[in-house]
């Protein structure tokens, strides 16, 4: 094994075959005092690993070789969220900046450096790098678990090409070429941060060991870039992840935390310092307009062009982009233009299948006009994209709050008694249907109770086919979450992605049942609707639809689990309701 000066020095005059140094050229490179500089030359040429000119020999080669990189793998999986909006028509590793795509200029730089043998794991728009593995020879992973899981769930489809391995990102870009042919040992590149940050920040010995990681900052060393993985490093990881992978937490953390989690263990990893300007991250569309000027007024979005069409703007006018938390079946962002601020929603993969845009946009412009729903600007009906006003200081309708309660059932009422009509319909138990044959062909529908609870709700079905009710434009989707208090106390019902022509009772019945009522407070909004005085026949039919709605919520939780989103204690509070309104409605229709 080579002394570490070794190395240095024989890599350098690898890398720099044409050239000759001198003694003090090579210690300012290096950062090799100049006496050690004058011995480890001695040594080299003694080990006839360089020859009387400094050149490098093939006896110098072969002791390079246990240092060789192996490979490269580029984790391309990632949404990467944060870079709003155009990360939601183009994975980031796409993008075009000054002129060259992210991910081709690294891959290029990887073969400049000697590095061939490169691997990219993709998911999200994974078809839009497949073209990738033809133009440059890269091999192609997909990770079907990309939108459910963390990036540890991509380095363990790769774990058989842990070696001597870089570790990149698809979305860095480095204005130097930062790869070599051969590298000395494990390390991760580090840049000095100004200021406060919520990145990893690497804590390190006098040898640039790093002997742990914290998450947060301020005015120090951070981990960004590309890292280098060495065989001890890479044989101790993969032995850890593949012991570990089963726990959810490891899965869905990134694998730097996991790192975190076993730096006693990998405690052969460290810091390469770069310059600040020697790896771009780009976090956010703001940070690329600063790089890349071209992002300022063309960005080449559609998105970009749909704001700029409704609003009547410029694109260097649209500013101030931030992210929404995502929902269940679309991303949106904020953003600002003009000095005003704007939400942008942006329609999930596949929502096409599940939700009726054309409908969507009949209910809107319904809402708008009653003034249920003031912040609707534009929707795209055969997309689905939208632009709405954004409510700042907005909080969110606390369903223990009786008077704003008695507000939102009162919008529910006016919505119901307007009389205005749409050519959809939402029937509740052709979508409870539709559920269950997606939870039956995942195997998600042999537990005990299913059965039961499926009986209990078709058979107040037979019930509820003969109670005298009419059809009426209903919101579908009018849980707490989706009433919206602005800072002048104005409320909003928002979401109108489920409004069609329904029972007025499915509305009713979602509202409770999102919202831990107790068996008397659920009584008591229906009371609410009925101006305090349902008759049996209205008590009854609604308390039926508490039930069913419980059940189809119940169902579509499921269902969310299944494509890997996490509930929590809805389902089961949706699954105690199902069984418990079922129940008491039943009894009051057969003793009627």
């Amino acid at each position: 094994m080579l002394a570490i000066q070794d190395f240095d020095i024989l890599n350098l005059f690898f890398k720099n075959r044409n050239k000759k140094y001198t003694q003090r050229e090579i210690s300012s490179i290096t950062k090799i005092s100049l006496g050690k500089v004058n011995k480890t030359l001695k040594e080299l040429k003694n080990n006839e690993f360089i020859d009387e000119n400094l050149k490098i020999t093939d006896k110098g080669l072969s002791a390079l070789e246990p240092y060789k990189v192996d490979n490269a793998i580029i984790m391309a999986a990632g949404m990467s969220s944060r870079f709003a909006p155009l990360c939601y028509e183009t994975p980031k590793g796409l993008l075009n900046v000054k002129g060259e795509k992210l991910i081709e200029r690294e891959i290029l730089q990887l073969k400049e450096a000697g590095i061939e043998d490169i691997t990219l794991v993709v998911g999200y728009m994974k078809e839009k790098m497949f073209y990738l593995a033809e133009k440059f020879g890269v091999d192609i992973v997909v990770n079907e678990d990309y939108y459910r899981f963390n990036n540890t769930s991509s380095l363990i489809l790769v774990t058989e090409k842990l070696k001597n391995t870089y570790i990149c990102s698809s979305d860095n870009y480095f204005p130097k070429n930062p790869f070599e042919k051969y590298v000395y040992r494990a390390y991760y590149s580090a840049v000095y941060q100004d200021g406060e940050t919520d990145e990893y920040y690497a804590e390190f010995d006098k040898k640039g060991r790093i002997t742990g990681v914290t998450i947060g900052g301020k005015d120090d060393w951070i981990m960004l870039g590309h890292v280098f993985f060495d065989r001890e490093f890479s044989d101790k990881f993969v032995k850890l992840l593949k012991a570990e992978y089963h726990e959810q937490i490891v899965r869905e953390n990134l694998w730097e935390t996991f790192y975190m989690r076993h730096i006693k263990e990998l405690d052969n990893m460290y810091i390469r310092k770069y310059d600040l300007e020697d790896i771009k991250e780009f976090d956010s569309l703001e940070e690329l307009r600063l790089f890349d000027e071209k992002y300022v007024t063309n960005s080449d979005s559609e998105i970009f062009q749909n704001i700029c069409n409704i609003l009547r703007c410029k694109e260097e006018e649209i500013k101030d982009i931030k992210p929404i938390k995502m929902g269940m079946t679309n991303t949106s962002f904020k953003f600002s233009c003009k000095e005003k601020s704007y939400v942008y929603r942006h329609p999930g993969p596949g929502t096409e299948l599940i939700i009726n845009r054309k409908s969507e946009f009949d209910s809107m412009k319904i809402a708008k006009e009653l003034s249920l729903d003031d912040t609707y600007i534009y929707m795209d009906k055969d997309i689905g994209w939208k632009i709405s006003k954004y409510i700042e200081n907005v909080k969110i309708l606390n369903p223990f709050d009786k008077k704003n309660v008695k507000r939102a059932i009162s919008m529910l009422k006016k919505l119901h008694t307007s009389g205005r009509k749409t050519n959809f319909k939402f029937n509740i138990f052709d979508e409870i249907e539709n559920f269950k044959i997606k939870i039956r062909n995942s195997h998600r529908d042999n537990f005990d109770d299913m059965s039961l609870m499926n009986d209990k709700i078709y058979k107040l079905k037979t019930f509820l086919d003969k109670d005298d009710t009419n059809e009426c434009i209903c919101h579908c989707d009018s849980y707490d979450l989706n009433f919206l208090l602005d800072n002048r106390d104005k409320m909003y019902l928002i979401d109108w992605e489920y409004s069609a022509m329904s029972d007025p009772a499915v509305d009713i019945g979602c509202f409770i049942t999102s919202s831990k009522y107790s068996f008397d407070e659920a009584i008591d909004i229906i009371k609410e609707y009925f101006n305090g005085k349902p008759t049996d026949k209205q008590l009854m039919h609604y308390i039926a639809y508490i039930a069913v709605s419980s059940f189809y919520w119940f169902l579509w939780a499921i269902n969310q689990e299944i494509q890997g989103k996490s509930i929590g204690e809805y389902l089961y509070i949706w699954y105690n309701h199902t069984k418990e309104y079922a129940d008491y409605a039943l009894k009051l229709y057969e003793q009627e």
